[in-house]
């Protein structure tokens, strides 16, 4: 072969070789989709709303009061406080790719963000207000209504309102995960023991409830398929029902949505309790009382190590 033909087979083995890291795997999980485009105006009026305390009853709470996006989304306690000091029986879920969610809350109530902005405003473990004066204290600010002006043709509105905080929320996506990455075509972003653990989160089946492009949050499930965590953990609670609370149906007792495992591992503690302090603690309750399972010390080792590859950027920067 001549020097040119040489020169050329290796560029074409190049061009090759370098198209199939970038091929996407064929896997059951995806990875995060674009940020969806938001009308920039409404987005701004939702991040400012997101952030505004007036919306509880005594200006003390705010959304973001309880879902710090610095922290991954969730609160920095175990169990929320609402405006009167006092807890609201429940960890609160993180925020970040919630739009992805089939539905809200961990017992489903809220079938969209928006539903679900306007229940924590009046509630009354929560912020504890009502729209029509949330509505009145933002009519009143010229600031907000030349927001609204801009963002929305009839102006000031509780739905309008809603739907500024829920299109904001849309836009906190995690993207880029070092899974994400890896689900792209980059294999050698991570590292053996994650692929490991990659395939024993198959393999044991946790991928059967933890499914989907926000790897949960897309179906529910009861809490202690094969034994009774709620006896074992003891203290029952109101919020223990789950879905059955929406529902009254005594199939949905103990039922709640399937979290998301997105930046799961900066979100402790974990459940609806808040009762797993670390992800050691979370995945062993898991394989216990989800899939009637022991793994050995090793496995949990691996899985961990995945989990910890799902923590994506916010803004584009690393969480």
């Amino acid at each position: 072969m001549s020097p040119s033909g040489l020169s050329w087979t290796l560029t074409l083995l190049a061009f090759f070789c370098v198209g199939s890291l970038a091929d996407p795997l064929d896997e059951p999980l995806k990875p995060l989709p674009d940020i969806p485009v938001q009308n920039p105006q409404r987005v701004e009026l939702g991040r400012q709303l997101f952030n505004e305390k007036r919306l509880s009853v005594d200006n003390t709470l705010s959304c973001a009061s309880c879902h710090h996006l610095e922290q991954g989304g969730a609160d920095d306690k175990p169990l929320s406080l609402g405006f009167h000091g006092i807890s609201a029986g429940i960890n609160t879920p993180t925020v970040l790719n919630a739009a992805l969610n089939f539905r809200q809350f961990w017992n489903g109530r809220a079938e969209s963000l928006e539903a679900q902005v306007e229940e924590v405003a009046q509630n009354p473990t929560e912020m504890g207000s009502a729209w029509p004066n949330i509505i009145d204290t933002l009519v009143k600010d010229p600031a907000y209504q030349a927001a609204f002006r801009g963002a929305y043709p009839d102006g000031v509105t509780a739905p309008n309102a809603q739907n500024a905080i829920a299109t904001y929320e849309r836009t906190l996506l995690t993207p880029n995960s070092r899974f994400d990455q890896y689900l792209k075509g980059n294999t050698d972003i991570l590292t053996l023991d994650e692929k490991y653990g990659y395939q024993r989160f198959k393999d044991y089946g946790c991928i059967a409830c933890h499914q989907g492009v926000n790897i949960g949050g897309n179906m529910f499930q009861k809490f202690g398929v094969m034994g009774d965590y709620f006896k074992a953990r003891g203290n029952p609670t109101e919020a223990d029902l789950g879905r059955y609370l929406v529902t009254k149906d005594e199939e949905d007792r103990h039922v709640f949505k399937v979290p998301s495992l997105r930046n799961v591992a900066i979100t402790a503690p974990y459940f609806h309790d808040a009762s797993a302090k670390t992800l050691d603690d979370a995945v062993e309750v898991m394989f216990k009382y989800q899939l009637g399972r022991v793994a050995s010390a090793d496995d949990k080792r691996l899985i961990i190590l995945f989990l910890k590859t799902l923590t994506g950027e916010l803004n584009g920067k690393p969480l």
